[in-house]
């Protein structure tokens, strides 16, 4: 009889501080309870490193990109990240961190990859950067950010895996272009941050909405809880098929969510209704009549 072979995937929920130290210890310690439960690929939230009192802050933490980096130059958290995933041999998705940029006043928001032997196979600069005022609450994150300006996927345990970033979510344009297709995209991961707000109208429904368009699982790690500064993060990290079902979820506070990528499963649901084969790409133009 011939094995199914599946991929088992991690998301760790965090209520990140402003202290990177303490941040970086509970990570430590949840990927190696990762690692212990069988998981092969493990994904960060936004921002997992640090969440200060003010956007402005994220100026102070911000890294040179380890790629780049000369002697002296602050690239502490990669570097953690990296050894963290060669110590458990587990594939490490980093949230986000702040990246240095040519501007002194403004980072990339950088999601960084790197396989179980601990080197760095990829980074994702966010696309989308979120704006939002409901007149008590605001964020402007142009302020202090610069915007990436490619879509990255790429091969990892779970087959191929596209990186996407918090407020990306509402974008879907970005997980369908052709241009990132080469291979069909077996697993979608989403690192957030998302406001208590916008979370209880949107978060799962957006995050079934990819699966379901994409025919792809969908692996969510998101902040979750009341933050020392006093914000509020929505949390509801999870796993979702790519039927769209809820394989895995959680509420507030710090948590795990584990799930296995089915490849096996992948082709069922993508034989039964083939719409990936079905999708038309250059719509631009509409004909008005």
């Amino acid at each position: 009889m011939q094995t199914k072979k599946v991929c088992r995937v991690a998301a760790i929920q965090m209520i990140s501080t402003d202290s990177v130290r303490q941040n970086l210890e509970k990570i430590k310690e949840s990927v190696g309870r990762c690692a212990e439960k069988g998981a092969r690929l493990v994904l960060l939230p936004e921002y997992f490193s640090f969440m200060g009192n003010y956007e402005k802050e994220k100026l102070s933490v911000a890294e040179t990109d380890v790629v780049t980096s000369e002697i002296g130059d602050k690239s502490e958290v990669q570097e953690f990240l990296s050894s963290v995933a060669k110590e458990n041999a587990i594939w490490v998705i980093g949230g986000t961190i702040p990246i240095k940029s040519r501007n002194k006043n403004k980072v990339f928001n950088s999601m960084i990859v790197f396989d179980d032997l601990g080197i760095r196979k990829a980074r994702y600069d966010k696309i989308h950067l979120f704006e939002f005022s409901n007149g008590e609450e605001q964020h402007n994150e142009t302020r202090y950010c610069i915007a990436g300006e490619s879509p990255i996927s790429l091969e990892t345990p779970a087959g191929n895996t596209l990186l996407s970033v918090c407020y990306d979510l509402r974008f879907p344009e970005l997980y369908r272009r052709k241009s990132i297709r080469e291979d069909t995209t077996n697993l979608i991961v989403v690192s957030a941050a998302f406001t208590k707000d916008t979370g209880l109208a949107h978060w799962e429904i957006l995050l079934r909405a990819r699966a379901i368009e994409n025919q792809a699982y969908v692996l969510a790690s998101a902040q979750g809880g009341r933050h020392p500064s006093g914000r509020e993060t929505w949390g509801h990290s999870m796993f979702i098929s790519p039927w769209g079902d809820i394989i895995k979820k959680c509420g507030f506070g710090e948590d795990l969510v584990l799930g296995n990528v089915d490849f096996d499963y992948l082709g069922v649901i993508r034989k039964k209704l083939p719409s990936l084969e079905h999708q038309k790409f250059n719509l631009e133009k509409r004909r008005v009549c």
